[in-house]
């Protein structure tokens, strides 16, 4: 069976597109999923958030990407998290320039992951935010679509609104099949009305497409990546570990996947 692959994209920084990545990743292979995550970001923090260093790498996905080495010679396997990591490393900022001049360089990373296929049930690949020739290739490899993390911030709509335009390009030009997974309402403030507010307007404007689960500001998910660990191993119980066990159980029901009952935190514990 092929993998479900999904490529995690926002253009703006700082929205929890890395942490909702790595988070799904964790709580979809706590579920008994075959997960490979791909860090196709030259801030390599997908790397790092999962306790790998990235400078001290032989091989990463740079070396991939250039056809220097085989998808199955990069990937880390993590015995502890239960999952796979084609890691990255800072080389990948000059690969944005070196990749423009090779044939198909759009479809690099597609070529890199397809033997892969069968070895695992989800792909998901963590993108730069921005749109250059690795979101591209991100993009066009993601083939059952992308996941969008949204900050519930004042400006989250207009940032959107730039997205979906892009989105919207690179499906004209590029990938005719490009299709939106669903948007992730992230770092959300009950406390305020502005979060509440913007939940609101997303929604309003993308009825079909909003996930359910919204992910909220959380202490414990801001202090996991210091120690190198996903938010399912450092605190489970807090409310956004919790959040995102319901994220991935909100994932593998619209994928007609069932999970391994009892295998996901169901307890709400103070944060």
């Amino acid at each position: 069976m092929s993998a479900r692959s999904y490529s995690f994209v926002n253009q703006k920084g700082g929205v929890g597109k890395t942490t909702t990545a790595i988070s799904l990743a964790a709580y979809l292979a706590q579920a008994g999923q075959r997960v490979l995550l791909v860090d196709i970001d030259p801030q390599a923090n997908a790397t790092a958030c999962l306790g790998v260093d990235h400078r001290g790498l032989k091989l990463d996905i740079y070396d991939g990407l250039i056809k220097r080495a085989g998808a199955a010679d990069l990937i880390l396997r993590s015995t502890r998290l239960g999952l796979s990591l084609l890691p990255a490393s800072a080389a990948l900022a000059g690969a944005q320039i070196e990749l423009v001049d090779l044939p198909e360089r759009e479809h690099l990373l597609q070529q890199l992951i397809e033997p892969l296929d069968g070895r695992f049930d989800y792909i998901l690949i963590d993108c730069p935010p921005s749109l250059g020739i690795l979101t591209l290739n991100a993009l066009l490899s993601g083939r059952d679509g992308v996941i969008i993390p949204v900050q519930c911030e004042y400006l989250a709509l207009e940032g959107l609104t730039q997205l979906m335009q892009t989105l919207q390009r690179v499906r004209a030009g590029l990938y005719p099949a490009l299709k939106i997974r669903g948007m992730v309402m992230t770092m959300y403030d009950a406390r305020t009305n502005l979060s509440q507010d913007v939940v609101a307007e997303v929604r309003s404007h993308f009825p079909e497409q909003v996930f359910d689960t919204v992910i909220p500001r959380s202490v414990r998910l801001a202090e996991a990546p210091s120690h190198g660990l996903p938010i399912s191993v450092y605190a489970p119980r807090s409310t956004a570990g919790v959040a995102y066990a319901a994220l991935a159980r909100e994932v593998l029901s619209g994928d007609g996947v069932a999970w391994i009952p009892g295998s996901l935190e169901d307890e709400v514990a103070n944060d």
